[in-house]
């Protein structure tokens, strides 16, 4: 065995990949999710149903092989026949993006780039199959597009050409923040002809499109940069003439916007954003005149987060929403009044839908039990499951999984959702892994929850109960809710974690000397303050992609603007406030530091900079040496991980990580994950 590690040594990344891949699979309980299975898995993403009901186009994520090659997943375009269940691949051979059903023609179009193209361009096929056409090229990627109800033009959004100048020098630098490219938005008929785009006369970047029922206006969004910040805090809502594309009235919106839709009568518009400038989220529906005015927020006082809307009705607005930790679906009207829940809370995880003209749904929506699929709902019927993109899951067993509240210090009630070991036995306390979320803007729900950088049902299968706190500030519960944690940085916020490991602890699940932490950007600062500020309560942490320095992070972050608005309310120069972010910073705590650290971050990352995470490591290691400490970079990975051996490698390490400081008689880490004698 010795000879082996000699030679192991030697043998590349992918390589020893592999064998660490295989070596878990040998290891890992037959009967629960394995990172294999993790890897594999695959999950429905946007979902269409067609005017008679009959057809429903869906994307579904292949991911790659992660010890063959480091690529992103591809999104299939498929189509379910309702009538016979049968499930049909239309274009496997790439991925595709906004799928939609061309109005008043037998036919579907997406979004794609064929083999050797150089940018998205616009493809039809019949709704009986065969093979793709292009129906429409621009000059560069076609971004995101609409149909009027005729079908026989589109709205769409496309990035300016850029122009690169000729340099004498052999190198070409980059220069930060400059060069942006904005988004324009432009108007076609594809209806014979030669297509003759013409754009429409905004001067910023246009995000939303949406056409009035009448299809002579275009309700659109537009930043004043392309820049992210600008994304998140500062879309403007504007109503502009289809014939001219000039811009008629102006919609004076403040904040966070996700949706525009349109009344039937072209009256009114329904937004789906921020109640103000302040607010952390896009989960309201704010009301306005299509000509103009200051919308007005509906339902102030619902206790939940509008997740999507689409006006059925004059005085009818349909809704997912998020309330607390589960999801509901039903109608609401104009005014704010008359909510109807069809499916309260309790039924599936619902992420969007789609409308028949005959009153039929189709979902995209996931469960405990498996990830997103399609869902089908008839008339007063309940929800059903109408795909199975993984049937090795039905042969995999699961850790129950339910919701728990507890109480914080100060009494506020907090929720969160605890998925427990394989064969657990009441009176036991086991390893405990807390998973946090990031945002704080965010929540987790109670359908799956399980994923590259989840643990979910790997670690229920490892023997570990898993927690998903849904700390204040988090979504889900209202516009107080989400804003209690402004201004307090790692403060209630991440008191409120511990206060629901100590609620697991008192119940006798969680053992209090096995307890660890783990979590990306804003879960990555909590992870870092939970290994620092209260090391004492931690045995083990893997931080990903977060924040260690609240003061340089404003200065590395590309969302200055949005970290104001909506999350501190301060700035760190005025008012002498840089010694309260420098304490409420980990790297201000390290000297407590005794918690075992994993740190992983992507090299590319522009929200949280990777020398968050270069700093925590330098201080740990030159203050505390004695603590067991490791750090990982991804290269070309940016604020998350999107490429097959990337995820895999991070899932990997993690679980690693835990057992070897959670569990007894653990296995050491070596340098190189190396298969253990």
């Amino acid at each position: 065995m010795k000879d082996f590690h000699q030679r192991f040594n030697t043998i590349p990344l992918f390589l020893w990949v592999v064998f660490v891949l295989q070596a878990t699979l040998i290891n890992a309980q037959p009967q629960g999710m394995t990172p294999e299975h993790v890897a594999d898995m695959k999950s429905v993403g946007a979902v269409q149903i067609s005017s008679d009901a009959r057809h429903v186009a869906y994307t579904l994520s292949i991911p790659s092989d992660p010890t063959v090659e480091n690529t992103t997943a591809s999104y299939h375009l498929y189509v379910l026949n309702t009538e016979t269940s049968e499930r049909i691949p239309y274009y496997t051979s790439g991925s595709v993006s906004a799928v939609r059903f061309r109005p008043d023609r037998p036919s579907i179009t997406f979004l794609t780039r064929l083999e050797g193209d150089s940018q998205n361009s616009l493809y039809e096929v019949p709704i009986g199959g065969g093979s793709p056409r292009e129906i429409f090229r621009f000059a560069t990627s076609i971004m995101a597009y609409e149909w009027t109800s005729d079908g026989n033009s589109i709205a769409f959004t496309a990035r300016e050409p850029v122009v690169n100048e000729r340099t004498p020098l052999p190198y070409a630098p980059e220069v930060f923040e400059e060069g942006f490219v904005h988004q324009r938005g432009y108007i076609v008929e594809l209806n014979g002809g030669t297509p003759e785009p013409r754009q429409i006369q905004a001067d910023g970047t246009i995000y939303e499109l949406s056409w009035s029922p009448d299809d002579q206006k275009l309700a659109i969004s537009e930043a004043p940069t392309p820049t992210i910040d600008d994304f998140y805090m500062f879309q403007q809502v504007k109503v502009v003439d289809a014939a001219s594309g000039e811009v008629i009235s102006e919609i004076d919106n403040s904040g966070k916007l996700g949706q525009i839709v349109w009344s039937p009568d072209g009256n009114n518009l329904a937004l789906r954003a921020g109640h103000d400038i302040n607010d952390p989220i896009d989960g309201r529906i704010m009301i306005v005149s299509s000509d103009g005015g200051t919308p007005e927020n509906i339902r102030p006082d619902f206790l939940g987060k509008f997740e999507q809307i689409k006006w059925t009705g004059n005085e009818e607005i349909r809704f997912i929403a998020s309330e607390g930790s589960e999801t509901s679906f039903g109608t609401i009207r104009p005014d704010g009044s008359g909510i109807n829940r069809e499916v309260p809370p309790g039924d599936s995880h619902f992420i969007s839908f789609s409308k028949a003209d005959n009153g039929t749904f189709v979902f995209t929506a996931g469960t405990p039990q498996h990830p997103t699929e399609v869902f089908l709902k008839e008339s007063n019927q309940r929800p059903e499951r109408a795909t199975n993109s993984n049937d090795w899951l039905d042969e995999v067993t699961f850790g129950d999984q339910q919701i728990i509240r507890y109480s914080a210090r100060d009494g506020l009630q907090v929720e969160g959702i605890l998925i427990y070991p394989l064969n657990y036995q009441e009176g036991v306390s086991y390893p405990l892994i807390v998973v946090v979320h990031g945002g704080p803007e965010a929540h987790y729900s109670n359908g799956w929850l399980t994923a590259y950088s989840l643990p979910g049902q790997v670690g229920a299968g490892d023997g570990f109960a898993v927690f998903y706190p849904n700390y204040r500030g988090s979504t889900g519960r209202g516009l107080e809710y989400v804003k209690t944690s402004q201004g307090d940085a790692a403060g209630g916020e991440f008191d409120d974690i511990v206060d629901g490991v100590d609620y697991l602890i008192d119940e006798g699940i969680a053992d209090e000397d096995r307890i660890g932490v783990t979590g990306g950007s804003y879960g990555g600062y909590a992870t870092a303050w939970m290994s620092t500020y209260y090391s004492d309560r931690f045995a083990a942490g893997v931080m990903n992609v977060g924040i260690s320095n609240d003061i340089s992070k404003w200065g590395t972050s590309d969302i200055p603007k949005e970290l104001y608005l909506v999350h501190s309310l301060e700035l760190p120069w005025e008012d002498n406030n840089w010694q309260k972010y420098l304490e409420r910073s980990p790297i201000y705590h390290v000297d407590k530091a005794q918690t075992p650290l994993l740190i992983a971050h992507g090299a590319e990352d522009t929200r949280v900079h990777p020398g968050q995470s270069l700093e925590l490591h330098r201080h740990i290691k030159v203050r505390k040496p004695d603590v067991p400490l490791r750090l990982v970079l991804y290269p070309n990975e940016g604020h998350g991980y999107i490429r097959s051996t990337a995820r895999y490698d991070y899932n990997i390490r993690m679980m690693r990580w835990f057992d070897r400081f959670l569990k007894e008689n653990a296995i050491e880490i070596p340098d190189r994950m190396v298969v253990p004698e």
